[in-house]
């Protein structure tokens, strides 16, 4: 486990390809509790209290991650009368090239609640005008942002980069 809380076994960027991934980003709930696993390993008791929500319900919701491939176990401690599982993200960011409305509505209404509490938010939308070469320049240049930014140490706040390059559905296709 590095500094981060992530193991080896953790990905640098997971792509969101499968129905199970999906079906998995399309509960807001699902995305709190990847947030929540951000900085490191956590225990359903953990997450469950930090939420403010049932052991219950954070259990369910892990265990459609787990199966989504977006939570792996990272190790267990022993405690008076049992042992206890901590869980961790599989992937340090989420790529995403192919995603369905729901998925998107799920990921905004995440990024929504955050925003909400944040007392000073950049959010910005801008439609421009590309031809297909300035578009896949600005892609790649945001891409390559979002990769190269190194993480500060644990101690430091957490930000969220939510970033996103589409094409307007009134803009006609080149032929």
């Amino acid at each position: 486990m590095d500094a981060f809380g992530v193991t080896d076994e953790t990905t640098d960027a997971l792509q969101v390809r499968t129905p199970a991934q999906f079906k998995a980003l399309a509960h807001p709930f699902r995305h709190r509790l990847l947030f929540a696993l951000g900085p490191g390993p956590a225990t359903i008791s953990q997450l469950a209290t930090g939420l403010g929500t049932a052991k219950g319900t954070v259990a369910h919701h892990l265990k459609v991650l787990t199966e989504a491939g977006m939570v792996q176990p990272a190790h267990t401690r022993q405690v008076r009368g049992g042992t206890e599982q901590y869980h961790e993200r599989s992937y340090r960011r989420l790529v995403g090239e192919t995603v369905d409305s729901e998925t998107t509505a799920a990921m905004l209404g995440a990024v929504a609640e955050e925003l909400a509490v944040d007392p000073d938010p950049l959010l910005h939308l801008r439609h421009l005008r590309l031809t297909p070469e300035q578009a896949q320049r600005l892609r790649s240049t945001l891409d390559d942002l979002v990769d190269d930014t190194e993480e500060a140490a644990p101690d430091q706040p957490r930000y969220g980069v939510l970033v996103a390059l589409y094409r307007r559905h009134d803009t006609p296709s080149p032929t």
